[in-house]
Formats: structure tokens, C-alpha cells, sequence
């Protein structure tokens, strides 16, 4: 059987790739459990500058659940008593959801097709997202009877608003690349023959990039998101002068002075 998660890496960048094409990359317990060790691996290295979080096949990112093993298990729960089924928010979602957007580093996700449920919740967690412009995103939870579980409800009103996420996850329905774009969900949108090359360029960049500022920054937005303008600028002074006593940066002020293109060391 072929490996559900992919992982590789390659001169700073870690590839994520979900591998169950043929069920449009549904999340069954293995691939939630490579997967969740994947993007841990890849946020703990620190040989690791950015990491780009894909998928095979040119149908799906990830369509979420897989609800035929779902369907299963809660018949075993149902039967036992067990209650396990649901336990998978704690012990999978709520983990891969933690390690891409508290990773020190930049997270790419290339969106090649249909991203719903959990697919859309990862995507969501990504810094910056590349789209085919075939793909599309639904939100999924309420037809099938469920609340919003990877993070959904914590990173769509913050990319969309809370007015527009309130209809997005009430009335579920398909929201095309275009319009995923409108709203800000995709940062660029690409054809999707071009999708591949487009965000790996984009990843590959980011792990030459200033690894401690790019860490910064993710640290920075995420905090002002929850804290008063006072807090963020104490927040800013912090995190300013981590970037500024870093390696890199003296790496691209003498750069500058110099009229060179930087290497950075990511350090």
C-alpha cells in the first residue's frame, strides 16, 4: 500500500504531500496520523526554512473525513460504548492545525482541487495559499451535522470576516477559485497546469529567505489578532529586536550597503 503523507526534504523546504488521490485524499486515521507527524517533523527541524503542504492528483486537496471509515467507527462506537470516534479533533485535527501555524517558518499550501471540511480548515492554517483555478473550497461541517472542528471557526472570520464565515459554514455550498480569491482565501490563483512549479518557486523562496524575521511576522499577526494596539506594540518591540540582533539581518544590511542580492542563513 503507498504511503498516505509523502515527506520530503530538499535544501531547506519540506514537501507535505496528502497521497490518497484515488479518495480524493479523504483523511482516513493513517493519513491523519502521518500527517500530524509530518507537519511535526517538519516544524520541530530545524534544518527546515519553510514547508509546502500539497497533494496528489489533480481532483482534491482534500475533501476532509473519510466518512466511509467514519461511518464504521461510530457503528463500533455505538456498539462498545467507546466514544473514541469523535476523539480524533483532539488527538489529530487539533495537533496539525497547532503545528502549521505556530511553526517557526512559512507554510505554503498549493490548493490543486476541491478543499472541504478538514481540507479547507488545513488550507486555512497555511501563511500563504497558491490555488489552481480549478480547485474550490466548501466548508462542509453543518450537511453533515457537525460544528466546525481544524480550526475553521478561529481562522476563516479572520480571512473573510465573521459576517461571510457565518454564511460559508450555515449554508455550506461550492466556492470556486475565483471566488476564493475575491474573498482573500487564495492569495494568488494559478492555472492549474502551472500550480506545481508556481508554489514550489514561492516555498523555495521563502526557505532562502530571513527565516527569524518570516517566524516574526507569523508571531506578530497572530498576536495583534487578540491584543490591543498598546500590547501589539510592546509585542513589536519584542520580536523587532530578536529580527535585529539575528544573523540575517546584519547578512542584509551589509548586503544592501554592498548592492548584493542577500544569503540568507536562516539564523
Amino acid at each position: 500500500m503507498a504511503d498516505t503523507v509523502l515527506y520530503e526534504v530538499s535544501d531547506g523546504l519540506a514537501t507535505i504531500t496528502l497521497n490518497r488521490p484515488e479518495a480524493m485524499n479523504a483523511l482516513n486515521v493513517a493519513a491523519k496520523v502521518a500527517l500530524r507527524d509530518a507537519v511535526r517533523s517538519a516544524a520541530d527541524d530545524s534544518a527546515v526554512r519553510a514547508v509546502l503542504l500539497t497533494a496528489a492528483g489533480d481532483r482534491a486537496f482534500c475533501v476532509g473525513q473519510d466518512l466511509k471509515e467514519h461511518i464504521g467507527l461510530l457503528i463500533e462506537d455505538r456498539e462498545t460504548g467507546s466514544g473514541q470516534t469523535m476523539s480524533t479533533v483532539r488527538e489529530h485535527y487539533n495537533p496539525i492545525v497547532r503545528a502549521l501555524t505556530e511553526a517557526a517558518k512559512p507554510v505554503v499550501a498549493a490548493v490543486n482541487g476541491v478543499a472541504a471540511g478538514a481540507g479547507f480548515g488545513f488550507a486555512l492554517a497555511a501563511d500563504y495559499r497558491i490555488v489552481a483555478d480549478t480547485a474550490a473550497f466548501n466548508t462542509s461541517f453543518a450537511g453533515v451535522a457537525l460544528t466546525a472542528d481544524s480550526g475553521i471557526s478561529w481562522t476563516l472570520p479572520r480571512v473573510i470576516g465573521p459576517g461571510r464565515a457565518a454564511d460559508l459554514l450555515l449554508f455550506p455550498r461550492s466556492i470556486s477559485a475565483q471566488e476564493a480569491y475575491e474573498l482573500g482565501i487564495a492569495n494568488r490563483l494559478v492555472p492549474a497546469g502551472e500550480l506545481r512549479a508556481e508554489a514550489e518557486k514561492v516555498a523555495r523562496a521563502l526557505a532562502e529567505g530571513p527565516t527569524v524575521a518570516y517566524a516574526a511576522l507569523k508571531e506578530s499577526m497572530a498576536y495583534g489578532l487578540t491584543h490591543s494596539l498598546a500590547e501589539t506594540l510592546e509585542k513589536e518591540d519584542e520580536l523587532q529586536t530578536r529580527a535585529g540582533s539575528s544573523e540575517d539581518h546584519a547578512i542584509a544590511v551589509q548586503a544592501f550597503v554592498n548592492k548584493e542580492k542577500p544569503r540568507y542563513l536562516g539564523r
